[in-house]
């Protein structure tokens, strides 16, 4: 899900948010949050983290890119800019954070009993993250393919110019698209909240990981995305497994370096 809201804003508008696991964080704080002091379910409480991130998100883009948007002379010029302004922006929200609520691990039990599924024993909090994580990609997939704003999605992805030459409003569209990959990071941080501990320091791993999974999938690619994040992750596991569990990063940038040497473009891009 980080992957799909990264590559959502880098595909149309090739703004490399580098600091877009910070919104992770911040959904993790919030669902944390409410579940601490409202007393109110986690799941029940992602409308609220995702409306509230999609908002911060629209805001972020009209304070920090709307502007590099509109005045930068080339796509080049785009990226090197927002690349620059991401870091930034990275170091303010973590900060923030810390102020905030310091650097304590904070966390939460949910639904901590162990199934039983084919002789193996499963957390019922894993298995509930992964399937409204599953369900979510599934979905923003089915809205970028069958509803009109995802058909004007992927034609500003494929042909900017074009795009614009038949109508498509790109005022309109870039916060809106920008706002949802913030989202989509602020629900994956709700889901992480619920299995892991949380800190202000959480988001930079994911965003790692998020770049390693677009580059596999391919840049603008949403379903390469997901693809890619199954792959990234069945690589991870088996390799820790047959290896150690401290080579996991080290097993991602093999897979990385591997895939930009074989497939620049990455594993699923046309």
């Amino acid at each position: 899900m980080v992957a799909l809201g990264l590559n959502l804003q880098y595909g149309l508008m090739r703004i490399m948010n580098i600091s877009h696991g910070e919104f992770l964080m911040l959904g993790a704080y919030l669902t944390w949050l409410g579940h601490t002091v409202l007393q109110v379910n986690p799941l029940v409480f992602l409308p609220v983290v995702a409306l509230a991130l999609f908002v911060l998100g629209v805001v972020v883009y009209w304070l920090c890119f709307q502007r590099i948007t509109r005045t930068a002379p080339a796509v080049e010029v785009i990226e090197a800019r927002s690349l620059l302004v991401g870091f930034g922006l990275m170091f303010l929200v973590q900060n923030i954070a810390y102020l905030a609520w310091g650097a304590d691990l904070r966390g939460y039990s949910f639904l901590t009993d162990a199934l039983d599924i084919g002789g193996a024993r499963l957390m019922t909090n894993r298995l509930v993250v992964f399937a409204f994580a599953v369900g979510a990609s599934l979905l923003l997939l089915a809205v970028l393919r069958w509803t009109l704003i995802g058909k004007a999605v992927r034609a500003m992805m494929q042909s900017p110019t074009g795009a614009q030459l038949v109508g498509i409003d790109t005022r309109f569209l870039h916060p809106v698209v920008f706002g949802a990959g913030i989202a989509l990071a602020g629900v994956a941080g709700a889901l992480l909240s619920m299995v892991y501990e949380i800190s202000p320091g959480m988001g930079e791993p994911y965003t790692v990981t998020a770049l390693i999974v677009i580059v596999l999938g391919g840049l603008g690619s949403a379903g390469g995305c997901l693809l890619g994040g199954f792959l990234l992750g069945l690589v991870e596991t088996f390799g820790m497994h047959f290896t150690s569990p401290s080579l996991k990063m080290l097993l991602s940038y093999a897979v990385l370096t591997g895939v930009l040497l074989a497939r620049p473009k990455g594993l699923f891009a046309r």
